[in-house]
């Protein structure tokens, strides 16, 4: 579909889907999470830290309409966007009653230029009742839904601190994946003590579910998080920057051709960033990838079995 691509990028969707320039407002509508709250836990997954959300954090206290308002002006003026996609970003954005998150979501209609509603959650934090609210708005927007999978492997989940397995994510995704919401699952890559055969089994898993997106992120420490504490205790492997290309270009290369990839990095304030220093360098990170890509002539599936 995108000939000059190695791998099926996210900004190229969009462009082919909108005909037009489309920029991503992230919004925090300031939802809890069950993992944090103490229904499953106090502790949350042991890399979170909701102050990685960057210029995000702490936009619970500016009016929901106010924050995509400004994210569209930000959009139409740095991008000239012409299109805009609400991204609720922030904690699990499925936790609560049916009517909040109706009055939530809600907050999209008042903008024409909004053309897709995004959200992030758990799998362990929707039923077919949300479901249906979520499905609803895709009369009018493209839908996305996020789900936080991170593994497939139920023992790096439980060191993680997920409080919840693979069985409950497929439970969730095979609800979803037949009705008219685009799904989107989040994995990480160079989990504590998981091997590159683990990391590239949940790339194969992927492969045979055939998402319509994929997120894939480089495992990241955190000041101040519970992952800082066992990294200084455990001393578990990172990668370093050439490491973690080879292994992230064999995760491509299992992934299903036609899953869009939708992200391949992640973001982090300097400030906080404890490992892997390398992160800071975003764009050239993504230009290196599509470079190496390029040399040694591979493609995203081009391993693809049609599991």
């Amino acid at each position: 579909m995108f000939p000059k691509a190695r791998y099926k990028k996210f900004s190229d969707y969009l462009k082919e889907r909108f005909n037009e320039r489309v920029y991503k407002v992230s919004v925090d509508a300031g939802f809890s999470c069950p993992n944090k709250d103490g229904k499953f836990s106090d502790e949350g997954c042991i890399f979170c830290d909701n102050r990685t959300f960057n210029a995000y954090f702490g936009n619970q206290r500016i009016p929901i309409k106010e924050q995509i308002s400004n994210g569209i002006k930000f959009g139409s003026s740095r991008y000239r966007a012409k299109k805009f996609l609400v991204y609720f970003q922030a904690n699990t954005n499925t936790y609560a009653s049916i009517d909040e998150l109706k009055k939530i979501y809600d907050s999209i209609n008042e903008f024409d230029d909004v053309a897709g509603l995004m959200i992030g959650t758990r799998p362990d934090c929707i039923d077919n009742e949300i479901l249906d609210l979520i499905e609803s708005y895709s009369t009018k927007y493209e839908v996305w839904l996020e789900y936080g999978l991170q593994s497939m492997h139920d023992q790096t989940l439980k060191l993680v601190n997920r409080n919840h397995t693979y069985k409950d994510f497929l439970k969730t995704y095979n609800l979803t994946k037949n009705r008219n919401i685009k799904v989107c699952p989040h994995v990480i890559l160079g989990l504590p003590h998981e091997t590159t055969a683990e990391m590239l089994e949940t790339a194969k898993e992927m492969a045979r579910l055939k998402p319509d997106a994929i997120k894939i992120h480089p495992l990241h420490i955190v000041k101040d998080t519970n992952l800082e504490k066992l990294y200084k205790e455990d001393k578990f492997k990172m990668y370093s920057l050439g490491e973690y290309y080879d292994l992230l270009i064999n995760f491509l290369r299992y992934l299903h051709p036609e899953t869009i990839i939708a992200r391949l990095t992640a973001d982090c304030p300097r400030k906080l960033l404890i490992e892997p220093q390398w992160l800071e360098e975003k764009a050239r990170f993504i230009q290196l990838l599509d470079k190496e890509m390029d040399e040694r002539g591979i493609f995203q599936g081009d391993l693809y079995k049609g599991m």
